[in-house]
């Protein structure tokens, strides 16, 4: 595995190549992050990892400056995994001087759910995933379905600047008893980590009740919402929407939507001093 640095050297490296996968990650690697660099390995002839913890999508009073950095662990995780080149640069390399320019999603998908509660977010995630596209110029890039919002900002973003890159969904990996990983699970203490399978399993209890005809979306949420408040969450939301575009179903929609495998639910929720999120496609 080839360690670069520099925007330069990466540049040179990969004029080796023809068609680069690309796996962005912030570091403190789990499982979630491996299952990526192994699907990508197939899909071109070098996977290229990035790690870098991006300050422009942290809020003043998020975990920026505390975010685990795990660089031996990681290096030697992605090493095992089959990454070719990791891609490491420093904040001075990839923001020389300050980032003016910036990427701005449409309001209607990045001013709802995670965007709400985290206004900037995915203004700072754009921006650095253009940034880096432009560095590593992937022929594919992949991104966990865990982050689903997120993910579908990114998709339109290549669709509506017509990048060359395919940009693939992993699955959302999770342990034996459903709590999808995360970077942020080390922060959970061990009755914490307990807990959080609970947010998981309110998705779950919100998509049997739709299949079990509840029709009331509002209220279904509002109920998930008290369910975890009553454990001692601090519940952002858990949203009913529709898989296409994030927007509420209508009373109208709900049933075709369901028999169709229209809908996701989405949760973010606060176990502790840490926020989860989680989401279940139906």
């Amino acid at each position: 595995m080839k360690i670069i640095h520099t925007i330069a050297e990466l540049r040179t490296y990969l004029t080796a190549f023809k068609h680069p996968t690309f796996v962005p990650t912030m570091g403190n690697l789990h499982a979630g992050h491996l299952a990526l660099v192994r699907q990508a390995k197939p899909l071109g002839d070098a996977v290229v990892v990035s790690i870098f913890v991006n300050r422009l999508q942290f809020l003043p009073h998020e975990d920026f400056d505390t975010y685990p950095r795990t660089w031996e662990a990681d290096c030697q995780a992605l090493e095992a995994a089959g990454c070719d080149v990791l891609f490491a640069p420093s904040e001075k390399e990839l923001y020389p001087v300050p980032q003016g320019f910036t990427i701005q999603a449409p309001t209607e998908l990045a001013n709802i759910l995670e965007g709400h509660f985290r206004p900037g977010f995915f203004g700072g995630v754009c921006t650095v995933v253009m940034k880096l596209f432009s560095c590593v110029q992937p022929h594919v890039a992949l991104f966990g379905k865990k982050d689903y919002q997120q993910l579908m900002v990114i998709r339109r973003m290549v669709q509506q600047f017509a990048m060359p890159i395919e940009i693939i969904g992993g699955t959302t990996q999770r342990s034996d008893d459903g709590l999808a990983l995360s970077s942020r699970n080390t922060y959970l203490s061990p009755t914490e980590r307990v807990e959080a399978v609970q947010l998981s399993l309110a998705l779950k209890s919100m998509a049997d009740a739709l299949r079990a005809g509840e029709t009331d979306v509002m209220a279904l949420e509002t109920r998930a919402m008290q369910a975890l408040e009553a454990r001692g969450w601090k519940p952002d939301y858990l949203s009913v929407r529709q898989r296409s575009n994030l927007q509420p179903p209508s009373a109208n929609e709900l049933a075709f939507l369901l028999a169709n495998s229209g809908l996701v639910l989405l949760g973010a929720a606060r176990v502790g001093n840490t926020r989860l999120i989680d989401n279940l496609e139906i």
